[in-house]
C-alpha cells in the first residue's frame, strides 16, 4: 500500500512538472523569429504659434529655413517622438499606441531591414490608447498574431521587443508580475503588469508569450527616474484585438452604451440598500431617455447579471457593455431594495451618445448663506448662480456641500465641497432641515448606516455614513 501511494505521488509530481513551463535556456530563437515584425515609429509634430496658427519646420540650412526666418524672425522647433509598433498583416497593417502618434503631422515607420516608409492612420482609439497604421511595402512583411491574454498567468515568461530611447530592435525578458491592474484608464482598466524592462520608446510595442503570440501592447511604466524599475504595463491582447477589428472595418470604434453610471458596491452600501452580502455593480445614475431608463432600471439598483453573465463589480459591467453589439436587446438582472428583478435593455452607441451630449451653464452671482447640519456639513440651496459657480447640471436637484468638518463620517467618506446631496435613504432632499430630520429618524430606528446619494461633476455616487447608536 505504501509503495502504491509513493508511486501515485511521484506520478502526480511528474505530471505537474510537465505542465509547468521551465525557464528557456535562451530567448534567441524567439527573438530572431519575432523581431522582423516589430517596427520603430518616429513622428513629427507641428508646434503651435502664439496666435494659434500652425508653425512649420524645415531642415537646418535648407532654403526653406531661410524663407521661414525672413517671415517669422525665427524657425520653430520641430517636435519629435519615438515609439514602437508591430505588424499584424503582411500587407503593412501596424498596431501601436495612440499616444505615440498624437498630434503627429508626419509618421515614419522603420522596418527591421533598415528601410523607412511613411505611414497613414487607419483609425485611433484614445480610450484604449490604440492606433492602427498602414504602410505600403514593396514586398509582403513578416507579421505576428494575437494570443489569448485571458489565459496568461502570473509567473509566465514574456518577451518585450521595441525601440527604447531610439535603440531599435531591443529585446527584454521577464515574467507577468500581476493581472487586472487599474491605472485609471477611461474605459478599460485591466492592464497586465510585467517586470520585463520597458522604457521610453517601448510604447506601442508587443509583449509576447513563449509561443510568439502577442498577449499585450506595452503602454506605460511606473518610474521616478523615467527609466525601467521593473514595473511596466501592457494593454491585454483580447482588448486590443477587438479595437483593432473595429478600426480596420469602420475606421473608428463602435461601443455599446446603456445609459448608466456605476460604482463599486461596499458592504455598508449594500446594507443601506437592504441587500446585505450582495455583489455586483451599483447604479449611480440613469440617463434620462437612455436605454436603461427606457428598460426600467433605476438609481440604486445593483446589477448582478448582464446578458446572462455574472457581474462581479463595476469594472466588469463596463467591459461587458462596451463589448456588446449595438442594437442588441439583452437581459439585465438587478437587486432593488433586496428584490430580484429582470429588465430588457437595448444597447445603443456610446460614440453617438458622446457626440450628442450637451453641457448647460448659467451666469454666476452671489451665493446664499450656507445651512449647518448634524453630519458636520454646511449646505446651500441650488440657485442659478450656485449652479453656474459650481457647474451643477440643471437636471441635478438637492443641496450643495459648501464645507465639511474634519474628523466626521462625512469627511471619512470623501464628501467634498462642491458635491451635491441628491437623496438620503433614496428619497429626494431639498433643505438642510429635511436632512437633519432624516438623520434623527435613522438614529431613533437604531440604523447602523445612512445612505446618501451624491452628485459630483454631474456623476452620481453613493456614500454610506456610519451613525452612532442611541444609548438606553
Amino acid at each position: 500500500m505504501i509503495r502504491f501511494l509513493a508511486a501515485v505521488l511521484v506520478a502526480a509530481l511528474s505530471l505537474s512538472a510537465a505542465q509547468a513551463r521551465n525557464a528557456p535556456d535562451s530567448f534567441s530563437g524567439l527573438a530572431e523569429r519575432l523581431s522582423p515584425a516589430v517596427v520603430n515609429i518616429a513622428t513629427l509634430s507641428a508646434d503651435k504659434a502664439p496666435d494659434g496658427s500652425l508653425d512649420f519646420t524645415a531642415p537646418p540650412g535648407s532654403p526653406l529655413e531661410r524663407v521661414l526666418r525672413s517671415f517669422g524672425g525665427k524657425t520653430p522647433q520641430r517636435v519629435q517622438s519615438l515609439g514602437s509598433g508591430f505588424i499584424i498583416d503582411a500587407s503593412g497593417i501596424i498596431v501601436t499606441n495612440n499616444h505615440v502618434i498624437t498630434d503627429a503631422v508626419e509618421i515614419t515607420v522603420g522596418l527591421a531591414d533598415g528601410s523607412r516608409l511613411p505611414a497613414e492612420v487607419i483609425g485611433r482609439d484614445p480610450k484604449t490608447d490604440i492606433a492602427l497604421l498602414r504602410i505600403k511595402p514593396r514586398r509582403p512583411l513578416i507579421a505576428v498574431s494575437f494570443g489569448d491574454s485571458d489565459t496568461a498567468k502570473v509567473g509566465d515568461w514574456v518577451l518585450a521587443i521595441g525601440n527604447p530611447f531610439g535603440l531599435g530592435g531591443s529585446v527584454t525578458a521577464g515574467i507577468i508580475s500581476a493581472r487586472n491592474r487599474e491605472l485609471a484608464a477611461e474605459i478599460y482598466d485591466d492592464f497586465i503588469q510585467t517586470d520585463a524592462a520597458i522604457n521610453r520608446g517601448n510604447s506601442g510595442g508587443p509583449l509576447f508569450d513563449m509561443d510568439g503570440r502577442v498577449i499585450g501592447v506595452n503602454a506605460a511604466i511606473i518610474s521616478p527616474s523615467g527609466g525601467s524599475i521593473g514595473i511596466g504595463f501592457a494593454i491585454p491582447a483580447n482588448t486590443v484585438a477587438k479595437v483593432v477589428a473595429q478600426l480596420r472595418e469602420y475606421g473608428q470604434t463602435r461601443r455599446g452604451w446603456i445609459g448608466v453610471n456605476v460604482q463599486g458596491l461596499t458592504d455598508d452600501i449594500a446594507s443601506g440598500l437592504l441587500a446585505d452580502g450582495a455583489h455586483g455593480a451599483l447604479v449611480q445614475d440613469v440617463t434620462v431617455g437612455g436605454p436603461s431608463a427606457v428598460g426600467g432600471l433605476k438609481r440604486g439598483d445593483i446589477i448582478v447579471k448582464f446578458d446572462g453573465k455574472d457581474v462581479a463589480d463595476d469594472r466588469q459591467i463596463q467591459r461587458y457593455v462596451v463589448e456588446t453589439k449595438i442594437g442588441r436587446t439583452v437581459p439585465v438582472n438587478v437587486l432593488r431594495r433586496g428584490k430580484k428583478l429582470s429588465f430588457n435593455v437595448k444597447v445603443a452607441s456610446r460614440e453617438q451618445h458622446e457626440r450628442t451630449a450637451v453641457a448647460q451653464t448659467r451666469p454666476a452671482g452671489p451665493a446664499p448663506k450656507p445651512q449647518p447640519t448634524s453630519l458636520g456639513l454646511k449646505l446651500s440651496a441650488l440657485t442659478p448662480e450656485i449652479r453656474a459657480r459650481y457647474r451643477v447640471p440643471m437636471a441635478t436637484d438637492g443641496l450643495l456641500v459648501v464645507a465639511v468638518d474634519r474628523n466626521t463620517a462625512a469627511s471619512e467618506n470623501d464628501i467634498r465641497p462642491g458635491d451635491v446631496i441628491v437623496e438620503i435613504g433614496q428619497e429626494p432632499i431639498k433643505t438642510a432641515q429635511d436632512l437633519n430630520a432624516k438623520i434623527a429618524g435613522a438614529k431613533k430606528a437604531r440604523r447602523r448606516v445612512v445612505l446618501l446619494t451624491l452628485s459630483r461633476a454631474g456623476e452620481l455616487s453613493f456614500r454610506a455614513l456610519k451613525l452612532p447608536l442611541r444609548q438606553g
